[in-house]
């Protein structure tokens, strides 16, 4: 197999690195490798950084409806492309072919929101705010963004949460993109050009974190927005605030299900499925902990262990399978000593993924389903994010001590319950922590018009991605007060303050 080496793509074009580091990209499902991609020396960030900073007069410049028409572009491309798109999201990130089919369209959604950019942009205005003034507010594009990505969304995140809204409103973009899955961003701003975007608008580079901390106190770059781990989320939002950006920072989270007793357990158990092991798990919105009514706890856990058995643990480019590897052999690991964790802490492990093996591609990374019941409160397994295709069952009596204990955890990403009750399911959006939050819905995840909305230590920053938030991240506030005069005022020699509205 030849090993393909990627280029960065700066200023509109692949430049080859000079950089003496290349780093692995492997096929999780055969546990090859199948690509390299340069670690890029601070020089080429900083170029990468130069570009976008010459293209942003002209963009900031070409009237919004003329920007949005490269994104209407751009969506009809991503359509036409959509199976071999698919195809190098599978291979690169291990996702099963449906997932990786809606990370795409999740890029697809926010694309479209943003067309919307001439609606969203239009300000605000009062006539005669004060005798003979008047006052306007505009929405005006800042300049330089940086997008941080990380490996488990390679084409929904950088390129459905941080491009569309950010050039839309006449910004540029340097993305770095995750040095494990960058195949499919290279290839999806391949496509961007072909929309017709100018050349600096958007750039990928590939690196360490190392270059990466160039982002932070870069003086052309206005502002960061990272989806990461909640260690480096916690330093890219003070590093960069401190240097006067802008930031937002997406970070970990252990979503947590409450399940009560009128919950209708087949239908229940086929959503934890799809929420808890989806992705294998490699999800800020993976549903890893389910809280049980312990009236209905055995049954659930009877229901589950049986509905895991027909899922099919397979290579991710298998249309029938369920359940694909995870990232690399590095996360695999990871996961594992996860699951030796929780046995330490006494969780009973009722089914163990740990020996999956899948004929024909034994060197994959694969994990199978794995479920811990009766983990309890002081058990980490249970409170910090493990990242893999792990659920654990904590059981309660009633429902103010499943909230309680719900509560109690320092993410709150999102939250979810399953019932029939309404008062219940209305006392727990009023007082869940969770910032998505759902009722009978296991991924809580909004639609493009609304933002992401993580809580407590799964987000740091003032305005969200998506949505209205992610339109004031891209934008800043000018207000405008105009006077003009009749010719009897131009006579007048006194000057007053607004009539006596200051």
């Amino acid at each position: 197999m030849t090993v393909q080496q990627l280029k960065p793509f700066i200023n509109g074009e692949f430049v080859a690195s000079k950089t003496g580091k290349f780093m692995d990209i492997y096929d999780p499902s055969t546990g090859e490798v199948i690509a390299q991609t340069p670690c890029c020396t601070a020089e080429e960030v900083e170029s990468a950084i130069a570009a976008a900073k010459a293209a942003f007069p002209a963009w900031s410049d070409t009237p919004c409806a003329r920007r949005v028409e490269v994104l209407y572009k751009f969506r009809d491309l991503l359509i036409e492309h959509l199976d071999e798109l698919i195809y190098i999201l599978c291979r690169e990130n291990g996702k099963n072919w449906d997932e990786a089919k809606g990370d795409l369209l999740k890029v697809k959604e926010p694309v479209e929101v943003a067309c919307g950019a001439p609606s969203l942009m239009m300000g605000e205005s009062l006539m005669n705010v004060t005798p003979g003034f008047d006052s306007t507010l505009y929405r005006e594009s800042l300049g330089v963004f940086a997008g941080i990505a990380p490996f488990n969304f390679p084409a929904m995140i950088p390129m459905g949460w941080m491009m569309p809204m950010c050039i839309a409103t006449g910004n540029t973009l340097v993305l770095k993109a995750a040095s494990m899955t960058p195949m499919t961003s290279l290839r999806l701003v391949e496509l961007l050009k072909e929309a017709g975007l100018p050349n600096g608008v958007v750039n990928v580079v590939t690196c360490s974190r190392r270059e990466a901390e160039i982002f932070l106190t870069h003086p052309d770059v206005k502002g960061v927005t990272l989806v990461g781990s909640t260690e480096i989320g916690r330093h890219i939002y003070a590093k960069a605030a401190e240097n006067g950006k802008r930031v937002q920072c997406l970070c970990e989270a252990k979503n947590h299900a409450l399940i009560l007793e009128d919950a209708p357990i087949g239908r229940t158990v086929a959503g934890v499925l799809n929420s808890s092991f989806g992705c294998a798990g490699e999800r800020c919105m993976a549903l890893p902990v389910i809280v049980v009514q312990e009236s209905i706890a055995d049954q659930f856990v009877a229901e589950l262990l049986q509905q895991v058995k027909a899922k099919k643990i397979g290579p991710a480019y298998d249309k029938t399978t369920d359940l694909g590897p995870v990232v690399s052999a590095a996360h695999k690991k990871s996961v594992t000593d996860w699951i030796d964790k929780g046995i330490e802490e006494g969780a009973e492990l009722i089914l163990d993924g740990r020996q999956a093996v899948v004929p024909g591609y034994e060197k994959g990374f694969y994990l199978g389903h794995t479920i811990f019941d009766h983990v309890t409160p002081e058990m980490t397994v249970g409170q910090s994010e493990i990242f893999g295709p792990v659920l654990c069952i904590k059981r309660v009596k009633d429902f103010e001590e499943g909230l309680a204990l719900m509560n109690s955890n320092p993410f709150a990403n999102g939250s979810v319950i399953f019932t029939q009750n309404g008062y219940y399911a209305r006392e727990f959006v009023k007082r869940t922590h969770g910032g998505m939050t759902g009722v009978n819905v296991g991924i809580p995840v909004p639609a493009g018009m609304f933002p992401f909305a993580g809580h407590k230590n799964s987000f740091f920053g003032d305005l969200h991605a998506l949505g209205k938030d992610g339109l004031r991240f891209y934008t800043e506030s000018k207000v405008v007060t105009t006077r003009w005069f009749n010719e009897d005022e131009l006579k007048k020699t006194k000057v007053s303050t607004w009539d006596g509205a200051l």
